[in-house]
């Protein structure tokens, strides 16, 4: 006779043992979230970068970024806006 498979089913454990295992999966699906939740920083920190990168060698997407947050800023409030030929951001510092 040969055993071919092994398995075991339906073990009832002492209360000590069951704490210590449900401690033990706790703190596996805790670290898990962990790693996701650093994963995820990391990539948009990485995005971040490359989007300053990509505005550092490009002015005109740069001046393009500057007047989708003056829109943004002027679209909740009563705030009259005037463009001329001094940085877009640099005018917005000297108003607030």
């Amino acid at each position: 006779m040969e055993v071919v498979s092994l398995g075991i089913r339906d073990i009832i454990l002492p209360g000590d043992m069951k704490d210590l295992m449900n401690k033990v999966t706790e703190a596996k699906k805790a670290a898990e979230a962990n790693l996701i939740t650093r994963r995820e920083e990391t990539a948009a920190m990485r995005s971040q970068a490359n989007t300053a990168k990509l505005l550092e060698s490009n002015p005109v997407l740069m001046r393009l970024r500057e007047l989708e947050t003056l829109e943004k800023i002027s679209g909740n409030s009563k705030l009259s806006v005037v463009l001329g030929e001094k940085g877009l951001a640099d005018r917005i510092v000297n108003l607030l």
